[in-house]
């Protein structure tokens, strides 16, 4: 696990895709991604292979608090919004620094998160900034496999 991160500031980013509300007691995610994974292939402008998962918090997210609703995305990038399909939205997610770690491992265990918000952060020189936490998932991310790796973006600001 890579426990130090490497800090991206990113461009806007132009995003496909579908969306459902939830918690991480109410989790949908399954949900979410079986109806987006079969509409993909009608997304014609895609910059990359590469899938997003995104979450929205409407007020700052609260590490731990399982009830806490926001809004969770299956995405993927796209040079623009023309010719979107049915049943699918788009969403800009606006530029910003982050915090990038590099994961391996099952998707499930949450000791990432927990390094990330309970030690990394507060020893940091940053905090948590009010915009959209995500997780690209490359062609080394395998669903349910110790062997996976992802990319995971938590967005930051100086302290």
């Amino acid at each position: 696990m890579q426990t130090t991160p490497r800090f991206e500031f990113i461009s806007e980013k132009k995003l496909i895709g579908k969306h459902l509300k939830m918690s991480l007691a109410d989790n949908k995610t399954f949900q979410l991604w079986q109806s987006f994974m079969p509409r993909r292939k009608e997304i014609l402008n895609k910059i990359n292979s590469e899938l997003i998962s995104l979450q929205i918090y409407d007020e700052p997210m609260r590490f731990g608090d399982f009830q806490q609703e926001f809004v969770k995305w299956a995405a993927v990038e796209v040079t623009g919004f023309e010719n979107i399909p049915e049943e699918v939205g788009a969403f800009t997610l606006e530029s910003g620094l982050y915090a990038v770690f590099d994961y391996k491992g099952l998707n499930t265990d949450p000791g990432i998160f927990i390094h990330i918000f309970g030690s990394w952060l507060p020893n940091s020189d940053f905090v948590l900034d009010n915009r959209p936490h995500f997780e690209i998932l490359g062609e080394k991310y395998k669903n349910n496999d110790p062997n996976s790796e992802e990319e995971i973006w938590i967005p930051i600001k100086p302290n």
